[in-house]
This record gives structure tokens, sequence and C-alpha cells, in this order.
């Protein structure tokens, strides 16, 4: 996600904070910027693009300060451009803020607030916000008082930094779900988004609750909580080399974003639910175009094609709406047929893959409509699809893609409910799934607790010469997906079929070392599925299961079962079940000593055909 920056002591706090927002490149942004107090007023400067073009405006000539704040952007609402680029000012540009996250009812906010004559020059939420907290401050209360107030009526996933040209000693922070990290140092204090950012000054670090209020000043650090009473300030001691803190002390990459899948899930639904359960989709077509639609397409590469595959089992279970999905690099010499009042949904992490911007190119040439469904704004496929959702995961470093594939899914699930809700599809209960959709995080917070169980599992596999993936339904394209990672940074060969294929020829290749790894989570097909697993054991086949917590079935046929938590919903049991795959996968990469974050012959983002 973003990088949040702050400092105040006897250092020159510019220097100190853009220090720190280099430290936080590894995070991904497109736009940066620092404020900075300049005798009685707040000094902005920002600039789309990487942090040497904040660098070149920036120090053009001296800068001294005692206190400044810095943020380095992944654009969400508004694109990359230097007005939306952070800090924002509020109406009177008394107050300056940096944000993480997503206010979800600032459109709400902003209509009220220029309703009472506030003019606004971006297209954020946080210029939204800062307007709020300037409001606030207005009323001649503390800013930190200001602050506290300001996020009560404010809804969504945020951390909010401010400073004041009137407190010009303070820094104040909060946070909702957003981390928020402080540094406690020595006649100085920092804070940002991510350890790394501290460690060269300080390793005593205090981990900022949700809801809680600090306040930074060079003497100290206070904090209280959302009724404004006094909290203890209790720090951590960090023994974590700088290489291991970009990596949240996570060995890897692909570990630490295996375990952001939670805090990404909710980014996915921030602000795409209503109060209402009510789905809502900013930007694109409108209900007539939804209401035409008769097929769709759906075309990517690897993990996105497999969340494609997940897409083509919700449209067609849910809505009854006929989809296909196509290899991008196949899908232009196939020739396709393609319906004038088709959908071609392009679904890609980078939104630069090369083969299926050929494959844009080519609806676009038949006047197909288009959606991208891709994570980085400004890309190649967000740029030329006629509409784009961004699926708000945040930057993804290890090649194997973990968090951008459940943040795909998520995505495909709220636009199918989204066509549901303006067509208002027959048997669809729009609202229920929208609430089961919100409480996704803690689903798949509970998954990651299975990581123990996870680990013994991995060294007792670890050796297998060959994985089988299976599974029925929505289980045996999750299956696709962890098959994919475990050849990926495992290097072990797998085989991945819907599981009543097995007897049509791949059961011969089972013997007593190969393992078969069984998705068993939807309750309707489940003994279809005890009978596949038992034709695997017949002939001496290590068997183990994915399957809900209350399957009481499975674990007879089964050598290992892992349970996960059950929802309303078989469609999202089978996406809470990549997470223990995806743990699996890594653990038997990391006891065999792959590389893991960069396996060899891959890379990131395909850029060519």
């Amino acid at each position: 996600m973003c990088g949040i920056a702050g400092y105040v002591g006897p250092k020159n706090a510019v220097d100190v904070v853009f220090d720190q927002l280099k430290r936080l490149e590894y995070r991904g942004y497109d736009s940066a910027g620092i404020a900075y107090l300049q005798d009685d007023k707040i000094a902005v400067t920002k600039r789309a693009g990487k942090l040497s073009e904040l660098g070149k405006v920036l120090f053009e000539s001296p800068k001294q300060a005692e206190l400044a704040i810095a943020h380095s952007r992944w654009a969400t609402h508004g694109g990359p451009t230097d007005e939306n680029a952070h800090p924002h000012y509020d109406q009177y540009e008394r107050v300056a803020i940096i944000h993480n996250g997503i206010i979800e009812n600032y459109l709400e906010l902003k209509e009220h607030l220029i309703a009472k004559g506030h003019k606004f020059k971006s297209q954020t939420d946080t210029e939204v916000a800062a307007h709020v907290i300037g409001e606030e401050y207005a009323n001649g209360v503390s800013l930190e008082e200001a602050v506290r107030l300001s996020a009560k009526r404010l809804r969504g996933a945020f951390a909010l930094v401010v400073m004041s040209n009137t407190e010009k000693d303070k820094i104040v922070c909060t946070r909702n779900a957003s981390p928020l990290v402080l540094g406690m140092g020595v006649g100085e204090n920092l804070l940002a988004s991510d350890i790394p950012a501290l460690l060269p000054y300080t390793r005593e670090v205090v981990i900022v609750e949700e809801h809680v209020v600090a306040v930074l000043t060079r003497e100290g650090i206070s904090l209280i909580d959302a009724e404004g009473r006094s909290l203890p300030v209790k720090t951590t001691h960090i023994d974590w080399d700088i290489a291991s803190a970009e990596r949240g002390g996570f060995e890897h990459f692909m570990l630490k974003e295996v375990h952001e899948q939670p805090q990404v899930m909710r980014q996915v639904v921030a602000g795409r639910i209503d109060e209402k359960s009510k789905i809502r989709l900013e930007g694109i077509f409108g209900e007539n175009v939804w209401n035409e639609i008769d097929r769709v397409n759906i075309i990517a590469c690897g993990t996105a094609y497999h969340a494609g595959l997940m897409g083509k089992h919700f449209f067609e279970s849910v809505l009854r709406l006929p989809t296909d999905v196509y290899y991008s690099s196949e899908f232009r010499y196939g020739d396709p047929v393609l319906s004038p009042k088709s959908l071609a949904i392009f679904v890609s992490q980078s939104g630069e893959t090369a083969d299926t911007l050929a494959a844009l190119k080519l609806c676009k040439d038949r006047r197909i409509r288009t959606l991208g469904i891709v994570n980085v704004i400004g890309s190649s496929i967000a740029r030329e699809c006629d509409r784009t959702i961004f699926t708000q995961a945040g930057p993804e470093i290890s090649v194997a893609s973990t968090k951008a594939y459940t943040a795909q899914v998520m995505v495909f699930a709220l636009l199918g409910l989204y066509i549901a809700q303006v067509q208002e599809v027959p048997g669809v209960k729009v609202e229920e799934w929208a609430d089961e959709l919100l409480q996704m995080d803690g689903f798949a917070e509970q998954c990651l607790k299975l990581e123990d169980e996870i680990v013994t599992l991995a060294g007792e596999i670890k050796d297998m010469p060959l994985c089988f993936f299976l599974g029925r339904g929505a289980d045996a394209f999750v299956a696709a997906e962890g098959a994919l990672k475990l050849k990926e940074i495992a290097y072990i060969p797998t085989q991945e079929y819907p599981a009543g294929e097995m007897k049509h020829g791949p059961l011969a290749l089972i013997t007593k070392d190969v393992v078969s790894i069984f998705g068993a989570t939807d309750p309707r097909i489940r003994e279809k599925v005890v009978s596949n697993m038992k034709e695997v054991q017949a002939r001496s086949g290590k068997v183990i299961a994915i399957v809900t917590e209350d399957d009481t079935l499975t674990e007879q046929a089964a050598d290992h079962v892992v349970r996960i938590p059950k929802t309303k919903f078989e469609f999202l049991n089978a996406l809470l079940a990549i997470v223990p795959l995806q743990l699996l996968s890594y653990h038997i990469a990391r006891l065999n000593g792959c590389e893991i974050d960069q396996p060899r012959n891959l890379a990131k983002s395909v850029t060519v055909e």
C-alpha cells in the first residue's frame, strides 16, 4: 500500500522524511509529496511519478524544518497526478494531511462540504478528510481533538497523519484498519506506515491500535482513545535487519503477501458495499448496458486466468449469464466468435501483460465493449479498456501472485452481484452475499491460523515426485491455482483436473509416493468427491483434503484433513481454500531451499508475447 512518513525533532525534517519514503519504495507508488513548516505556513511539494521527480523540485534550494510529513501514493480515487498527490490542505490551508486507505463515505461528506461553500482541488477522498478535519479545527479545539472528532465522521479503512501551522510542535495521527507505527527516539519522534522507515533512527516502536489518536512532539508520544481518554504508551524493540523489515519480518515477500490477504479483502469491498448492503461500483457501464449484455468473455493469463474461471463459475451459476474464459495468448489466434452485445473482461495484476493487451486490441477493433480488472492505475490495460475496476490489492512484489488472485475473485463477485442488482435477478440475495463478503477478511484470518499445521504437513510431503490438485465445481478452479503455486515456486510437477476426470486416464500416474490434494468445500457434491478420494487411496496414493469446519464425512477418505471456516456460499468456501494451498506451496518451497520470491525462468509482469 501507500507509504507514510513523519518526523519531529532537531534534524532537518525534510531530509528525514524523504529518506523514509525511499525506504518504503518497495511498497510501490505512483506519486509522492512532502509537507513541512516554513515560517507560519505549511509548504507542500508533490509530484506524480517516482521520488526522483519529487527530489528534483524539493531540493532545488535548501529546505530546513524541524517537522514534516510525507507520503508516497498508490492511486485509488483519482489518477496519479500532481493535484491528486498527497499532502492535501484543508479549506483554510491551516492543516495538511496524508492518508492511506479509503474513506468510504467521502462523496456524502464532499456534497455536504460543497453545500457549505468548500472548494476542492483534487479528485481524492483524502482532500475531503482534510476539509472535515479543518472544519473541526476551526471550532477552536486542539489538533488532536479535531482529528479525534473527525475520525468519528469518517467511514472506511484509513490511516491519517495531520500537521497544522498553529500548533507547530506536533504531528497527530490515527488509524482504522490501515497500519501505522511510531518510532520513539531521544529528543525526536517519527511515524511511518511500515517499520523499515523507522529503523535507521530508532529500534523502539509503538504500534498504533485502531481508533487510537497519537500525538508526536520532540519531547515524547502520547495516546488517547476514541473518547479522548489517555492511554499508556507501550514500546516494542525491533531487532530485525532492514532487509527483513521491508518484508514486515516475514522471510519472503510471498509469505507477507499471503498474510496481507485479510487486509486486501477489506480494501476490495471498502466503499463498494453501502450500509444497506447494496453494491456500489463507480465508473463502470450504465444500467442499460448490463441489461443488454448477452455473453461475457474473460481473457487473461496465468493466475488471472484462474481468477477468470472463478468469475465464469459465479456468472453462470448465480446469474445464468453465459461466460467463456480464454487464455490471452490463444484468444486472437483462435478467431473467437464475438457477439456485438457481449462484454470482454481483461484481467491482469500489472495491467501490462503483452498477450492480454494484444487480445484487448482485437476486441477494440471489433467494437466489443471492454472492461478491465487490474491492480495498477495508469497501466496500459486500465487506459485502453472502456471501463476499469481496480482491485485495490496494493503492490505485489513476489513473482508468484497470491493477494492479487483473491482480490480479482472478490471483484468478480462484486461485479456479478452488481449485475444481479441491476437486472433484479430472481433468487439472488444480493444483501446476503454482500454481508458475507464483508466477513471474508475475518474468515481469511482464521485460515492463516492454520499455518503451523501446514508447516508440519509440508515437511511430510515435500519430497513427493508429483502432486495432483483436484476438486469439483469452484473447488476445481481453485485447485488449478493451487497447482500453479506449487510448480512456480517449489518446482514440483503437478496435474490439475476436475476430480471426476481422474478415472479417465490420470489415475494411471498414482503411486504410493504421489500426493493428491482435494478441494471438498461444497457440501452438495461432497459424497462424489469422497468417492474420487477412495479411488486414489485404493491405488496407495496419499490424500489430503481441504474441507469446511462442519464436514464429518471427508475425513473417512483422507489421510489428512485441513479445516477452513464455513461461509453461507460454496463459492466463498472454495475461495478461502486457496489460503492453505498458498501456505502449503510456500513452506514446501522453503523446506526444499527454493528461491521463492523470484523463481527461476519467471518474471512478475510478462511484457512480451
